[in-house]
């Protein structure tokens, strides 16, 4: 029996080993976008991928005909969902300027190419909501807000005070 045990553990092993070799690293570039971290130095992204891929490995023997990668994809969203409705703020990138939420849509959607409804089903968000968010994300990410305006020079505005009626 023990074995039997070590050899369905064993395989097990390898088979999760062969799915991170080719899966972690699209995973890896997946949770760098959702971060806006660099991709040189991506502390949190890392994290992320790590704890997704350890809840994958705990139910690899129930997957049951699932794909793997789309369960790992899976907690990769859910965990960066839970994460950062806590920590609204992006680092860096083109996705710096979006929330949390947005980023999400956008990286399953486009890098991850997951449908809307599919998208919808796993943030239990209405399918109209997910289409809205990724419509707003995708506005703010081709056409990015600019920085404030500038001030108007002390000297214009004294100028126009004193421009008699």
């Amino acid at each position: 029996m023990r074995e039997r045990r070590a050899f369905q553990d064993a395989r097990r092993a390898r088979e999760f080993e062969a799915f991170v070799a080719g899966a972690a690293g699209r995973l890896l570039h997946a949770a760098t976008l959702l971060t806006t971290e660099p991709a040189d130095d991506n502390p949190r992204a890392r994290k992320l991928l790590t704890s997704a891929l350890a809840q994958t490995y705990a139910s690899w023997d129930r997957l049951r005909g699932e794909d793997p990668y789309d369960r790992a994809r899976k907690e990769l969203a859910l965990r960066f969902a839970r994460a950062a409705w806590h920590q609204h703020r992006g680092y860096g990138g083109v996705l710096r300027h979006l929330g949390p939420q947005e980023r999400l849509i956008l990286v399953l959607r486009l890098h991850e190419g997951v449908g809307e409804e599919q998208v919808a089903a796993l943030l239990g968000l209405p399918m109209e909501r997910v289409h809205a968010i990724h419509a707003r994300a995708m506005a703010l990410v081709l056409h990015p807000p600019r920085g404030p305006a500038p001030a108007a020079p002390r000297g214009d505005a004294a100028a126009l005070e004193e421009v008699p009626s």
